[in-house]
């Protein structure tokens, strides 16, 4: 009653007494937003991961221009407002699960064959490739790794796209090994290694990673190059699932070739 009666009969005490009460409310107001914010974290992670999703789904690698000099029919593919067809579709998913300790290590996401996701496609994560769907159960599926001892993806040197063959030595999960580049190759240190076009599961230039170290046997006409991920396997929670239209009929022509290679 006293302080009441004291800020209304004198106006600089009613401007001290109303500061002062401003600025205990903007910091209640402050620390509850924080605590606010600290909840509503998960919503906005997902939120991100949807826009990113659409905006994935936008780039102009996801389309191929058709041969104008043949006469194509297209019943299901999409097309774009340039007529182009659509070749490759993203879908976000959840990690629930990912091993790293293992010889074969591989990942658990929270997206099925309900929700489109097929034997085949390939994973990327926020920063590089992660893997291959190997299996898809109603509502997960099951990733191979690049850190698994049976992965091999077709990947290249960004500065001139010389193909090789992305493994991994079951050693270190920070470290991938390139093999099958020519010494004729003009490789460095810090070179980006990325996805090549020859690969059916991955659309391409996507990173791998960056060259760590330079190996060569002086008995062989490769380097084995050593390759930082560009992908952190130790904190992943979500990925992008991505399609390829043309999946199934570029496999079996390739599996063709090589029947009729042997």
């Amino acid at each position: 009653m006293s302080i009441v009666l004291l800020s209304s009969s004198s106006k600089s005490h009613e401007a001290f007494f109303s500061s002062a009460a401003n600025e205990a409310i903007g910091r209640i107001n402050s620390k509850y937003n924080n605590f606010s914010s600290y909840f509503s974290l998960k919503e906005i992670n997902r939120q991100l991961v949807e826009e990113n999703n659409r905006l994935k789904n936008e780039l102009k690698q996801n389309f191929q221009w058709p041969d104008s000099s043949k006469k194509m029919v297209v019943d299901s593919l999409n097309r774009d407002s340039s007529h182009r067809i659509r070749k490759f579709i993203y879908l976000p998913a959840k990690v629930v699960g990912n091993t790293i300790s293992s010889q074969t290590n591989y990942l658990i996401l929270e997206r099925g064959s309900k929700q489109n996701v097929k034997k085949g496609m390939s994973v990327i994560g926020p920063e590089g490739i992660v893997g291959v769907v190997i299996e898809a159960f109603d509502n997960y599926s099951k990733v191979m790794s690049l850190l698994n001892r049976n992965s091999k993806v077709s990947a290249m040197l960004k500065n001139d796209n010389v193909a090789g063959s992305i493994e991994w030595d079951g050693a270190d999960p920070s470290y991938l090994i390139l093999k099958n580049i020519p010494k004729s190759s003009k490789v460095a240190k810090g070179d980006s290694v990325v996805t090549s076009s020859y690969s059916a599961n991955f659309p391409s230039h996507l990173l791998v990673g960056t060259i760590a170290s330079i190996g060569a046997d002086p008995a062989a006409n490769f380097y084995t190059l050593k390759i930082k991920t560009a992908t952190n396997f130790f904190s992943l929670q979500y990925v992008y699932l991505v399609e390829n239209v043309f999946y199934t009929e570029q496999t079996k022509l390739e599996n063709t070739q090589q029947k009729f290679n042997e």
